[in-house]
């Protein structure tokens, strides 16, 4: 007997008394490390890295759940499974929460300098990393912590530094004045997919502008009338009758008496305001392109953090939008406002601030990204790109790629990559990799007493998050690692962020690697809650997937976010579906229970499974057979949903449910070879279930299978179960299935009818041709499960009067009701329950045919009311059915 038999499963499960103990177990043992079989071929996954500015949400435990079923799932295939972690700096969100922290002290960031506020971040960066860290151990993950890296590693870190200076060198980074998205709350540039577009419902003012030679004047529509302190031209479109005229003529800018020409730009939309519009090349890309054809000076009116400055004259100190308010007070006292109309436009938002974005003239540094993204595009169209799943995202990303505009990746920051840039006192620049290296660049023009000063700037988070599939094993460097482990296998992110980081990945592995980042893609939708609203702290909607562990356990959390997902779509998160999860688990811990009852004192070698086997165990292993081949085949196409649907219903329903039902005839019977066979397949069905379970519920199985006298130290490294031929078995599946359905159904008039379960019954079977023998195979199981005391098996039966019937493949059944139940009552009864559904039905029917309830109701209480008709309808059929059986 294996030693782990010395103990007994508890009565009732319990998450807490084991999930600690085991993860724990499993990193004493370093079962998570890769790399320990090199004949081994190599699968690997690197973490979508979390950010360090707080816990983890419900998003993350969807998505590492999904990540380490794939990772447990090859590890127990075979492979050599990698599963990299590791944490991302996050630049402005994290600096934006040590500020805030900073500001509770009474203190700002400018107060300590650099140095020290960085000190304060590393402090920010330890504690919630540690606290990432115990919550991927809380969920299970079995993450290769030796490899664990994070985006500010000194590795990590020489890797920016190597792909700034070659892509610089190679003229695909430049730094220029250019208009960006500037967020004022942040204080910090932020590229074109870090901001948020929302319909806002804002005004379209009509503007006077004073012609200066006193002829007149031009009207102008803007949304943002506090940037006309800014405004360096007005333009028209050239074949617009209206202003030909007008073109080449000056008008004066109000408040600040600024004369600036009308000109005539094909940009201009004939259609919209009056035609004219106002142009303020620091404040709008559109109007930067236009002054930049026209020669137009760029008037910078805001500062960076959207108050007015010293160039919008009586105005300065204002907040924009204060601003903005106090010239249309001014504008209408001058009787320059012609009116103000409502508009609803899309305006821009910070991702990170939720502050509404400032188009704001600026010195940045941007990369080239058409040259990089027409070689990615080059791969997908010719098949040798990556693989998404589902496909339908590969639209989207290559209409991202095919409409690409240069990635400002300069941030104002002070947490994050410092951008390798050093400038001499004129102002040259020189990008190198480290500081002596820039000197030395320097020195040879400027000789030795140069004096350089380093870009205070940081670079964009996602410039080092799109190395991280190589960066973190490795490169630039040729180490082991990242020539055993990259390219990766699969992604697995959400597909919100296929802009942000996968595209990027992408090119610039092409670009440092000559390879694909990974081989698929696969994306998940958002959680959300039950009633499909996004979860914010706004609607206080969100769900901790720490509480939810609390109060389910890991397993069952991690099972409900697995199977109720499908690739590509949301998920509603719902607390009773967290329940079922948990209720399938109590179920197979009596399962067991009930094995490990009938395994007392019994041999390894009495367990070795041989036959012969009855009808119930040829089906259950032919079952699990099938089980074994759908499983592997849904995993390896990243359904989780179905293979965990297919799960559950083989262990609730066919293991559960019916095996060990069946299994109770033999264990309790006398005949000793029948037990020691039933015992053998008890333990290789449960042994094999908890091996395809595991990859979803970890702890569990493993507490379960220590128990079992089965081989192997840790469930983590047992084998995958494959398909055993042998044991393929139609002709049993065939007669199982018509015995639990004669068994179902029996139970089901017995209850229909109210028969007592204590009282026998009589059952007559007429078998379809050639199914005799397998109903008299049965005869021992069906008199025992359905509590018959007269069977009749006959292919000749007529049916008795006053009798239930029921039809099951392979045959038909009667139940006798005479000296059963009483037919007159069982009679009045039915009537008086068709009375009531007569009834139900005709309300329904009433309430739907009247067209004011059917328009005015909402969708959803119509739909209610439409069902219930259905359920009353199918019920009355059931009663009519019945009636029909006993007054026939």
């Amino acid at each position: 007997m294996a030693e782990q038999m010395k103990s007994k499963l508890p009565t009732a499960y319990d998450p807490k008394q084991t999930e600690k103990k085991w993860y724990d177990r499993w990193l004493e043992k370093d079962l998570f490390r890769a790399g320990t079989d090199p004949a081994k071929k190599p699968y690997t996954i690197v973490i979508p890295p979390p950010n360090v500015t707080g816990n983890l949400h419900i998003g993350h435990a969807l998505n590492s759940t999904l990540q380490d079923i794939l990772i447990r799932f090859k590890r127990m295939q075979g492979y050599d499974a990698l599963w990299l972690p590791g944490m991302d700096h996050a630049g402005i969100a994290t600096q934006a929460r040590v500020e805030a922290r900073l500001r509770e002290q009474g203190i700002s960031r400018h107060d300590l300098g650099r140095e020290k506020f960085l000190e304060q971040t590393w402090k920010w960066k330890d504690e919630y990393s540690a606290n990432i860290a115990s919550q991927w151990a809380r969920m299970g993950l079995s993450l290769d912590y030796s490899r664990e890296r994070f985006t500010l590693d000194e590795g990590l870190s020489d890797a920016v530094k190597e792909v700034f200076v070659r892509l610089y060198e190679k003229g695909l980074i430049y730094r220029g004045k250019y208009i960006i998205n500037w967020d004022p709350e942040a204080r910090t540039a932020l590229s074109d997919i870090e901001v948020i577009h929302k319909e806002v419902k804002g005004a379209l003012y009509h503007i006077r502008y004073p012609l200066k030679d006193g002829s007149g004047h031009i009207q102008v529509a803007t949304t943002r009338p506090e940037t006309l302190l800014g405004d360096t031209a007005v333009a028209v479109h050239p074949d617009d009758e209206r202003y030909r005229d007008y073109v080449g003529k000056t008008v004066v800018v109000p408040f600040v008496n600024r004369e600036i020409p009308i000109v005539a730009d094909e940009y201009v939309d004939k259609e919209f305001g009056s035609g004219a519009v106002k142009i303020t090349p620091a404040h709008d890309p559109n109007d930067f392109e236009l002054g930049n054809r026209h020669d137009l000076p760029q008037v910078l009116v805001m500062d960076e953090s959207g108050r007015m400055n010293e160039n919008a004259g009586k105005y300065q100190g204002l907040d924009r939008f204060e601003c903005r308010k106090q010239i249309v007070k001014d504008l209408e006292e001058l009787g320059l406002l012609v009116k103000v109309e409502e508009h609803v436009h899309s305006v821009g938002h910070s991702e990170r601030s939720g502050a509404v974005v400032e188009p704001y003239l600026s010195t940045q540094w941007f990369v080239k990204m058409k040259p990089l993204a027409e070689r990615a595009i080059q791969a997908q169209k010719s098949g040798q790109g990556v693989r998404f799943v589902p496909e339908r995202f590969e639209k989207i990303y290559l209409n991202w790629l095919e409409n690409i505009r240069d990635w400002c990746i300069s941030r104002q920051l002070w947490w994050g990559h410092r951008i390798p840039a050093w400038y001499a006192p004129d102002g040259e620049v020189f990008v190198a990799r480290n500081e002596e290296e820039a000197y030395e660049k320097a020195r040879a023009k400027y000789g030795e007493d140069v004096v350089l000063t380093q870009d205070e700037d940081v670079l964009d988070t996602w410039f080092s998050s799109q190395l991280w599939p190589f960066s973190t094993l490795g490169w630039p460097e040729k180490t082991p690692d990242l020539q055993r482990y990259f390219p990766t296998d699969c992604l697995v992110t959400g597909y919100d962020i296929i802009f942000f980081w996968v595209a990027r990945m992408v090119f610039i592995s092409q670009e440092f690697t000559g390879q694909m980042p990974f081989r698929d893609v696969l994306l998940t939708g958002l959680v959300r809650d039950a009633e499909g609203r996004k979860m914010s702290k706004s609607l206080g909607n969100g769900v901790d997937p720490m509480d939810v562990i609390d109060k389910y356990g890991a397993d069952a959390m991690r099972f409900m976010l697995s199977t109720g997902v499908t690739p590509g779509n949301d998920l509603r998160f719902r607390w009773e579906r967290v329940e079922s999860a948990r209720n399938f688990a109590n179920k197979i811990w009596n399962a067991s229970r009930f094995a490990l009852m009938h395994l007392e004192g019994v041999s390894a070698e009495e367990l070795e499974l041989r036959g012969p086997f009855s009808t119930a165990d040829r089906w259950i292993l032919h079952r699990l057979n099938e089980t074994v081949r759908d499983v592997t085949r849904m995993l390896d196409r990243y359904e989780f949903g179905e293979a965990g649907r297919i799960l559950y219903n083989f262990i609730w329903d066919e293991f559960c449910d019916w095996y060990i039902e069946f299994s109770k005839l033999p264990l309790y019977g006398d005949d000793a070879e029948a037990k020691r066979v039933t015992r053998s397949v008890l333990v290789h069905v449960l042994d094999q279930s908890l091996r395809l379970l595991h990859p979803f519920m970890p702890f569990i199985t493993e507490e379960i299978r220590h128990h079992l006298p089965v081989k192997g130290d840790s469930i983590v490294i047992a084998e995958w179960p494959s398909v055993n031929e042998a044991f393929t078995d139609e002709e049993a599946a065939e007669e199982m299935r018509t015995l639990i359905e004669t068994i179902r159904a029996v139970r089901n008039i017995r209850a229909e009818m109210e028969v007592a379960p204590k009282q026998q019954v009589e059952l007559l079977i007429r078998p379809d041709a050639g199914r005799e023998e397998a109903f008299r195979r049965s005869e021992g199981a069906i008199r025992r499960l359905c509590n018959v005391g007269t069977l009749v098996i006959d292919p000749g039966l007529t049916r008795p009067g006053q009798s239930m019937t029921a039809v099951v493949s392979g045959g038909e059944l009667f139940l006798p009701l005479a000296g059963l139940v009483d037919i007159g009552q069982t009679v009045s009864r039915l009537k008086a329950e068709l009375k009531k559904l007569n009834a139900e039905v005709e309300r329904v029917e009433k309430k739907l045919s009247n067209p004011g309830f059917v328009a005015k109701a909402p969708a959803h209480v119509v739909e209610a009311e439409r069902k219930k008709g259905e359920e009353y309808r199918e019920k009355r059929e059931k009663v009519l059915a019945r009636l029909k059986e006993l007054e026939g």
